[in-house]
């Protein structure tokens, strides 16, 4: 990846313009425009050190095109069923396709078997971009009061339906003012889910 598109990605990501892109990397102005044009190509020193902690990977490997390792926080856990309370105990990291880097928050880990026909068994880990609401019919991390689960998500008219990928677990349903009363939030949607054996 060259710095230029490396740089582009960022000010997408984060809606910066060459100012603050400036300011949030210790440089200049005029050095991010030549980033930008592709006046300059690498970063050495100070600055790709400064790069590499705000943006979470060794920047100079990824713009000399060598193997870098991307890595996302799991944060903890949530349950494929309901009744598990939200465990935000920290629980490592995971590595993600850099591909993958932006697009999803966090990783959290998977108890009980509900959505096993969507490939999310036990013990999976499924890749979650933060968002307050989610399109019908993906699956979603939805807290529910204090407890959180994992659930394909369908709203028909004023009810939010939580569907099992299990026919053994019940769908639950919920109105308008369930929603606003226990209150019920949509955490991040699943992006993916990986299994380890």
């Amino acid at each position: 990846m060259k710095l230029k598109d490396l740089i582009k990605e960022y000010q997408e990501k984060t809606g910066y313009n060459n100012t603050k892109v400036a300011e949030t990397f210790g440089v200049s102005k005029a050095t991010v425009g030549r980033w930008i044009s592709g006046e300059i190509e690498k970063v050495h020193g100070a600055t790709a050190e400064r790069m590499t902690k705000i943006l979470g990977y060794d920047v100079s490997k990824v713009i000399n095109e060598d193997y870098a390792v991307f890595r996302k926080p799991i944060l903890g856990m949530a349950k494929a069923g309901y009744d598990l309370f939200l465990d935000e105990n920290y629980l490592g990291e995971e590595e993600v396709a850099y591909e993958d880097l932006a697009r999803g928050d966090f990783f959290l880990k998977v108890t009980g078997d509900s959505m096993i026909g969507a490939g999310i068994k036990d013990g999976s880990l499924i890749f979650v971009k933060r968002m307050p609401q989610v399109d019908s019919g993906k699956i979603a991390v939805v807290q529910i009061g204090d407890e959180v689960t994992v659930k394909k998500i369908v709203y028909k008219g004023d009810t939010v339906i939580l569907e099992a990928a299990n026919p053994m677990v019940e769908n639950r349903y919920f109105t308008k003012k369930d929603v606003l009363e226990l209150p019920i939030n949509v955490i991040g949607q699943v992006l993916y889910a990986k299994t380890i054996y």
